[in-house]
């Protein structure tokens, strides 16, 4: 059987960042992908918990072990795009735990081939978590 191929990736300098976020509030971290408004559209990350994920988020995969969600009516236009986190210097205007250390997440994509869809992670809806208990 083929690797499921991942939908969200991370890059080395982002899992340094995660790394000293997780040092820093000592807690598991979580990410969610802002789906514009005030925050233009930008992976955010709190400690787990702080934000609720609600039946309309889709668990979309794991990076650097945080849990990564999108809002399902966001995740229509980007179903077909794997996601990189990164960052970037400069101030996000957001609650991400990232922001006072000068520095921003933000996603790089790109769309995934055709021999790459068939074998895609599965997503999980918020309701789905729910009834799991996962969240």
């Amino acid at each position: 059987m083929k690797a499921k191929v991942p939908r969200v990736l991370v890059t080395e300098k982002a899992k340094e960042v995660i790394d000293q976020l997780r040092n820093q509030y000592g807690s598991d971290l979580m990410f969610h992908q802002s789906g514009g408004c005030c925050d233009g559209s930008a992976p955010m990350c709190f400690e787990k918990g702080d934000f609720k994920v609600g039946s309309q988020d889709v668990w979309m995969g794991k990076v650097h072990g945080c849990d990564f969600f999108m809002n399902a009516d966001q995740f229509e236009y980007w179903k077909h795009t794997q996601l990189t986190l990164d960052i970037t210097p400069g101030r996000g205007s957001s609650f991400s735990l990232e922001i006072p250390l000068g520095i921003r997440f933000l996603i790089r994509s790109r769309l995934f081939t055709e021999e790459e869809l068939p074998h895609l992670l599965p997503v999980k809806t918020g309701e789905e978590l729910m009834e799991e208990g996962s969240i």
